[in-house]
């Protein structure tokens, strides 16, 4: 019989950093670092961490890409196990004669460990990438008793990805990101709120640049709890890791007073029209 181990309070760890384009050993050895270091019990990475972001086509990305089961998961699934931590980061995805922007979701017990897609491309990601064909879905992690879902940057934009994780039951949305607008910051919480889930933005800094175009990464990497208020965040510029301790439980009474509840009270037969 399986034993479920419901955790009152979790340790979330956001990694807001640098990594550096067409280096991925230097990328990989500083998420390792970072690993060993942290002690929490879910640690979360930038959206293309493994490789940087500004990439100009399919065949620039493709030495940089890996398949799920490659030596950068194994590497990480490894520690995750050993450390009894979720990981997520994002990274260049090779399946068949596609490259997706995605996430991994590295759990102790490797039979939960996924992929996640994205679904919206933004600006040049167009040239390189594939759209996402994985949809939202939220990992119910029995071992923890903690069910969590993921999108990648702008996804952000459209409710409805948030949305759809929220009504799959997600307690903590997690959101690797190269963010380079500063709108985000309003959308956000509203995100957290509108679903009653706990919402961890994980945004790298730095540039890139290339021909003659520069995106400026603006940190601020960001834990927000169910209410849309903030638990911690990050400055705009500076490697940090930043921690919050959330109450998964909390997010699952999805009423606030007692006539309402934001589930039941939907009426989703109006929408859409």
């Amino acid at each position: 019989m399986l034993s479920i181990i419901k955790f009152d309070v979790m340790k979330v760890s956001v990694v807001q950093f640098a990594p550096e384009l067409f280096n991925r050993q230097y990328n990989i050895e500083k998420m390792i670092e970072y690993v060993e270091l942290i002690n929490s019990d879910i640690i979360i990475f930038p959206e293309l961490s493994t490789s940087g972001y500004y990439f100009l086509d399919f065949r620039e990305l493709f030495p940089f890409s890996e398949r799920f089961n490659g030596e950068t998961y194994k590497i990480f699934q490894e520690l995750s196990s050993k450390k009894n931590t979720i990981i997520i980061y994002g990274f260049p995805e090779l399946e068949a004669d596609k490259i997706y922007n995605s996430a991994i979701l590295i759990f102790p017990d490797s039979k939960y460990s996924a992929i996640y897609r994205k679904t919206h491309l933004f600006y040049k990601e167009k040239f390189c990438f594939s759209e996402g064909n994985t949809g939202f879905f939220v990992i119910d992690y029995k071992e923890w008793d903690l069910k969590i879902g993921c999108m990648i940057c702008y996804d952000w934009r459209f409710p409805e990805a948030a949305r759809t994780l929220g009504l799959k039951g997600a307690d903590l949305i997690v959101c690797p990101s190269n963010l380079v607008t500063k709108v985000w910051r309003l959308a956000m919480p509203t995100r957290a709120l509108e679903n009653k889930v706990y919402l961890a933005i994980a945004n790298r800094i730095g540039s890139e640049s290339r021909d003659n175009d520069t995106l400026l990464f603006n940190g601020q990497s960001v834990i927000y709890d169910y209410n849309g208020s903030i638990l911690a965040e990050a400055d705009n510029s500076s490697n940090l890791i930043i921690s919050a301790e959330i109450k998964p439980f909390e997010t699952r009474d999805k009423s606030f007073n007692q006539f309402n509840d934001i589930n039941k009270d939907r009426r989703p037969e109006y929408y859409y029209k």
